[in-house]
């Protein structure tokens, strides 16, 4: 039976993987041959419990708004540069943009000649219910952008970059530019998908009656991609120096991971059934404000960056758009990892002072 303890408040991050119970069965089973394994594993979570947090940053001001969604103003008001809004994925808050200062891709960006401004979905109720992936696009990010005077560059990562495909698709944008986002959802393969399936199968009646899909249920099914690495990275962090800068990183990262808001309902069925199950945008079926949406259907500028050991999106499941950049570091090392500066950061930079001007 799958009990995930499922509640619809349950937003707040908590000092170890969410949801604890079943992170704990899955550390039994993948050190089960391996004591020694399994002991280190525990005093890595305990040492991630109880070490020292310090205040985040708070993110900036909400500049525009629509419903529950923001957009946050990351410039100088009216300084004249072009906008460009950094769209995160609907799972997991969008801090991982604004880490900290010495690794915040927003904030970076501010300092290079364009105007970012960082989408924040906001926290659904249950009142939300009704409000699919699709609608996320056409009654949120599409109104946002219809905000600006000048079109706007989009960047999505995750999820946010298949919805920033598709709101380019749909409205009129300068450019837009995908971070390790899945397309071809296909791509994730038979058996992964087949897992997330049995995941949806045994979470839904739950989640449809509490008109939210908890983190939880999305943290089990990252988890279930690569149980052993989940395991072995918390080994890790058990032997590291506790007030070194690694194990600082881990810890915001992780707090990161552990923290979201739930989804509404019917952005999880969504995912779970059109996007993981049928492949609806991989297929060319998927529409948004009454139009298609496909990579051949861009009038604007396009550039996407693929990682290629990605546990998260494979890279077998990316738009594979005629501007491809291939990269070595993982889903979530290509937007804070010690090599995002040089892989990532400045070459979106370089293409972004490309972009002709709009007339």
């Amino acid at each position: 039976m799958f009990d995930l303890h499922l509640t619809p408040s349950d937003t707040a991050p908590q000092h170890g993987p969410r949801p604890l119970p079943l992170f704990l069965d899955m550390l039994r089973s993948e050190t089960a041959t391996s004591p020694e394994r399994r002991t280190a594993a525990l005093a890595g979570l305990a040492a991630f419990q109880q070490a020292p947090r310090a205040p985040r940053a708070r993110l900036a001001p909400a500049r525009y708004r629509k419903g529950r969604a923001r957009l946050r103003d990351y410039g100088r008001r009216d300084d004249g540069r072009r906008p460009v809004i950094l769209v995160p994925s609907l799972i997991n808050p969008p801090f991982i943009l604004d880490l900290a200062p010495e690794v915040s891709l927003v904030k970076w960006l501010a300092t290079q000649g364009v105007h970012p401004f960082l989408l924040d979905w906001g926290s659904p109720l249950p009142a939300d219910r009704d409000l699919d992936i699709t609608a996320h696009v056409a009654r949120r990010l599409l109104p946002l952008i219809a905000k600006f005077d000048q079109p706007p560059i989009l960047i999505g990562y995750c999820l946010g970059g298949t919805m920033a495909l598709a709101a380019a698709c749909a409205a009129r944008v300068a450019g837009v530019a995908l971070i390790a986002a899945p397309w071809h959802f296909g791509g994730f393969g038979d058996a992964a998908r087949m897992a997330i399936a049995e995941l949806w199968r045994t979470a839904q009646p739950t989640c449809e009656k509490l008109g939210l899909v908890p983190m939880e249920v999305l943290q089990a099914g990252f988890w279930r991609l690569d149980p052993a690495k989940t395991i072995a990275k918390y080994e890790a962090f058990g032997r590291m120096t506790p007030d070194s800068p690694a194990a600082a990183a881990f810890v915001a990262l992780e707090d990161w991971a552990n923290a979201g808001a739930p989804l509404p309902y019917a952005a999880g069925r969504q995912l779970f059934e059109d996007f993981v199950g049928a492949d609806l945008s991989g297929r060319g079926a998927w529409r948004v404000a009454g139009k298609l949406v496909t990579p051949q259907a861009l009038s604007c500028p396009a550039i996407e960056f693929v990682s290629l050991n990605d546990r998260i999106v494979p890279a077998a499941s990316a738009a594979d758009l005629p501007d491809r950049h291939d990269l070595g570091a993982g889903h979530v090392g290509m937007i804070v990892g010690r090599g995002a500066r040089n892989q990532l950061w400045t070459p979106l930079m370089d293409w972004l002072s490309a972009l002709p001007i709009p007339r």
